[in-house]
């Protein structure tokens, strides 16, 4: 049976929090594990944990106040204003009004593949920016849709979210780097030869499992929990726009056009509402940072007790 919108929103939170409870997981258990093969003692692993927390701390600060003019220089995006872009800032207005949001600044790349995404790290600091691609092909309800989606977004503090989740992950590497490095250098080997016993070699094999495979874990729960904040937005959006076809008829859109948006790059890409550098026909597979449109569109089509439309089918 098909989800409504608030039972759609309500288990990809849940969903979002889970998954973000198993990096947190990981990065514990692989921190603590290493500094108990280093030093042997439950002191050590919290050391250990403790030295790389203030990394963690610097690292955040940098991306939470630097993130989002980062991502919009590397796309290109020029800020316009009401007098330059009146139909975009009329969306984005009424769309952040019944939001219940501030007014982001708004901005537009010159493209004419249709894309858009939101960033800022918080709705006093968001931005929203779309393609000249997406204004000249979509109507009014569509644009509604897209900006309905982005401003979710922000009022679900998903950049937020993405950035603290991107830090964790970039640690769990970070720490799994520095132990096989320094094993690889002997530096383990001298500390199990200083006197641990068997408990501590064990807890070495133990660490260099965990530093092999806890970062791969860590990125596919990073991608996972990417593809269900793109649901929730879809979802959100709907209940700003009270239009599901809207959303669904941009998505058809956006799928359906082969214009590649040039400025886009892998650092950015999981920022916009489809993923602007890979192929659209290629299967979904676990390293994705979107769901499959086909998927978001058959549930939209579903809130609005629609069927996926020959177009849909065609684009897909």
């Amino acid at each position: 049976m098909a989800l409504g919108m608030y039972e759609q929103i309500a288990r990809n939170k849940r969903a979002s929090w889970v998954l973000m409870s198993t990096v947190v997981l990981l990065l514990l258990a692989l921190g603590f594990t290493i500094g108990l093969a280093y030093w042997g003692s439950v002191e050590g692993g919290l050391g250990f944990l403790g030295l790389f927390g203030v990394v963690a701390i610097v690292w955040s600060l940098i991306s939470y106040y630097a993130g989002a003019g980062m991502a919009l220089a590397v796309s290109g995006a020029r800020e316009v204003d009401h007098g330059t872009e009146p139909q975009l800032w009329n969306v984005v207005e009424e769309m952040s009004i019944a939001a219940g949001l501030p007014m982001p600044r708004v901005y537009v790349i010159e493209s004419e593949a249709p894309n858009a995404f939101a960033t800022g790290r918080d709705p006093a600091h968001a931005a929203v920016a779309v393609t000249r691609g997406l204004l000249q092909k979509l109507n009014r309800e569509q644009l509604q849709g897209v900006i309905g989606h982005e401003l979710s977004h922000v009022r679900n503090y998903d950049i937020r979210f993405a950035t603290l989740v991107g830090i964790m992950v970039g640690m769990i590497a970070l720490i799994a780097d520095f132990f096989l490095r320094s094993t690889f250098w002997g530096f383990g080997g001298r500390r199990r030869s200083g006197g641990g016993g068997g408990i501590q070699a064990i807890f070495f094999v133990v660490a260099l499992a965990l530093a092999i495979l806890a970062p791969l874990s860590a990125r596919l729960v990073q991608f996972a929990i990417s593809r269900k904040r793109e649901y929730l937005a879809d979802a959100s959006a709907v209940q700003l726009t009270r239009n599901p076809s809207g959303l669904a008829d941009a998505l058809q859109k956006i799928a359906a056009d082969p214009t590649p948006l040039r400025r886009a790059n892998r650092a950015t890409a999981h920022l916009y509402i489809s993923n602007p550098v890979r192929k659209l026909r290629e299967r979904a597979n676990l390293f994705d940072t979107h769901p499959p449109i086909a998927d978001r569109i058959r549930i939209l089509r579903a809130m609005a007790y629609e069927t996926p439309t020959q177009e849909d089918l065609a684009a897909l």
